[in-house]
């Protein structure tokens, strides 16, 4: 099984939500299942696997680079210390033409927020479009509200202005792109 491709705004995007979701043409997400497939790892031509998770435990191969980033999937966790050294470890491997998987216990969220972070780093999007263009590889991405905030706050660093912003809700603080979902769930 093969990653759907959403490699270039003329594409039109293939998400995948249970196997791996190709991002761009060195960048792949998936769940902690997924990530330990050898037969879909080999398929994509996955040369590094960066574990963004303290639950998932990695079935090591020996052609493949793995990182590990210890991070709970809480919004007070510090992920915001891994933006750069993985999005530069990310780029490193693509320039060396191999791909790299992230992947958390569910490619939810910690994966999708390092994923955003590279995107911005790396492809100059901002914070609004790299969402957008993660989104539609793969639709079940969301990051907690925390996650939200260091990357409203890396954007910032970036760019010095943000394109996203954290707006009070009945659920608590959400960034402004779920308000009006938000608000359709809540009833009145």
């Amino acid at each position: 099984m093969t990653a759907s491709p959403c490699t270039s705004p003329l594409q039109f995007p293939r998400p995948s939500v249970s196997g791996l979701s190709q991002i761009t043409s060195s960048l792949y997400i998936s769940n902690g299942v997924a990530a330990n497939n050898r037969l879909m790892l080999s398929s994509n031509h996955i040369t590094s696997v960066v574990n963004v998770s303290v639950e998932v435990v990695s079935t090591l191969y020996e052609d493949i680079q793995y990182v590990q980033v210890p991070v709970a999937d809480t919004p007070t966790a510090h992920l915001r210390d891994f933006f750069d050294p993985i999005a530069d470890h990310i780029h490193d491997v693509g320039m060396k033409q191999g791909r790299t998987l992230l992947h958390c216990a569910a490619g939810v969220s910690r994966s999708a927020a390092l994923c955003l972070a590279y995107l911005m780093k790396y492809h100059t999007m901002s914070l609004l479009e790299a969402h957008a263009w993660t989104k539609s590889c793969r639709p079940i991405i969301r990051p907690n509200s925390g996650f939200w905030e260091q990357l409203i706050h890396y954007e910032f660093q970036l760019f010095g202005k943000n394109t996203v912003r954290m707006v009070s809700s009945p659920v608590g603080r959400v960034p402004d792109i779920y308000e009006k979902e938000v608000r359709l769930m809540i009833p009145l």
